[in-house]
């Protein structure tokens, strides 16, 4: 009798059945309906001809773990789904992701543009590292579009962005960029972290890589460290390549958290958007606060550009405060539901200021440079309910 077979499932246009079972459509060990977590460091074979086609790549299977393994391998086939692209690497963090990505595809003497503001440790790579390599970086103004143009044609060997930017949530033109990028052939990367998948794809906006540091919002519950390229094959093979020397391999148990993460992915970002967005026209009413960055306000510079590339806005909103630096660490204090920690994109809300969270690395003259106020909070919302995180800003507010 001929084996049945279940019909084949499409995961291609919705997120939140993608997030499910993209990647979990095989038979699973012994018929368990959760992807196992394989500790294993080798793979056996029972001949050498078997051996060797895997290691050619013209067999499925895994042959060592710091090159692939069969848990990591659903993680990536998860997010390949989500951002829609060719394929995916994993690494150990966000910031191996990013790093791994530059010294992969760029040499001695070539040119990367990209933004002044992003996360600290990518203004890190670009202050410091990437230049003792001998490549060249030019840090444009984050939103003066034109300044990116006429830097591209300058010479451009790779066109690095972040949108929403990471704390102040600026916006970045995705597709113009890209078609400048595209006249000097230079491969577009864009990291996503902020925005997740749910919210915007920036592959189908001209990108060649999607970057995320999976330890936020794709694993969502603070307790696994990841990170991820996707997009073209070319590109994300020769960071893989580079990933499997340099060896910031993912391993087993921390890819079977974030797959488990994964799974609620859209019903988390959906609540986080709302949240965020209600707080942040909350707070633009309140006495105390000098200025709210979120690109869901109408008022925000890059709301138009958001509307035209993004589903959703993000869980991340940051805001100024009066009185400068001083009384950031007091309203902190105050704060009933939020950790006050260096992360964000979890179900728990959590908070603090650039100089201990993103921007921890840099310098105050650096932060000065990079645009970023020594009095600006970066609050990164979780899943709880929206009146007690709205109450507990007002009662932080008023003891100032």
């Amino acid at each position: 009798m001929p084996k049945k077979t279940r019909p084949e499932k499409n995961f291609e246009s919705r997120a939140g059945t993608a997030a499910v079972w993209a990647g979990e459509t095989e038979e699973g060990f012994k018929r368990a309906t959760q992807t196992p977590v394989v500790h294993s460091v080798a793979y056996a074979y029972e001949n050498l001809d078997e051996w060797t086609a895997v290691l050619a790549g013209e067999a499925e299977g895994h042959i060592y773990g710091r090159n692939s393994s069969p848990t990591v391998a659903v993680f990536e086939e998860k997010v390949r789904h989500l951002e829609a692209a060719e394929s995916a690497t994993s690494t150990a963090t966000g910031m191996a992701a990013i790093s791994n990505t530059f010294f992969a595809l760029l040499s001695p003497g070539q040119r990367i543009v990209s933004q002044k503001d992003s996360y600290g440790g990518t203004s890190k790579l670009f202050l410091d590292f990437l230049p003792r390599f001998g490549v060249e970086v030019v840090m444009c103004d984050t939103t003066d579009f034109e300044e990116f143009e006429r830097e591209i044609e300058k010479g451009c060997d790779l066109l690095y962005l972040e949108t929403p930017t990471n704390p102040t949530l600026k916006v970045l033109d995705i597709a113009r960029l890209s078609k400048a990028a595209k006249t000097k052939n230079a491969p577009v990367v864009v990291d996503n972290t902020m925005a997740t998948p749910i919210n915007q794809n920036p592959l189908t906006l001209g990108a060649d890589l999607v970057i995320h540091s999976a330890t936020k919002f794709l694993g969502g519950h603070s307790d696994a460290m990841g990170g991820i390229v996707c997009g073209r094959s070319d590109l994300v093979e020769q960071v893989f390549q580079f990933r499997e020397i340099n060896g910031a391999s993912l391993g087993p148990m921390a890819a079977y958290l974030l797959i488990r993460g994964l799974k609620t992915l859209e019903l988390r970002v959906q609540r986080q958007n709302a949240s965020a967005l209600a707080l942040a026209r909350f707070l633009q009413s309140q006495e105390g606060v000098d200025e709210v960055f979120y690109p869901g306000l109408e008022t925000h510079p890059g709301h138009e550009t958001a509307v035209s590339q993004m589903r959703g806005f993000g869980g991340v909103l940051s805001f100024s405060l009066q009185g400068g630096e001083q009384v950031v660490g007091a309203f902190l204090e105050k704060l009933r539901f939020a950790h006050l920690a260096a992360h964000l994109g979890g179900v728990e809300t959590v908070v603090g200021p650039p100089k201990t969270t993103s921007h921890c690395e840099t310098t105050a003259e650096e932060r000065a440079l990079l645009g970023i106020p020594e009095n600006l909070v970066r609050y990164s919302v979780g899943i709880e309910d929206l009146e007690d995180l709205q109450e507990d800003l007002s009662a932080a507010l008023d003891s100032l």
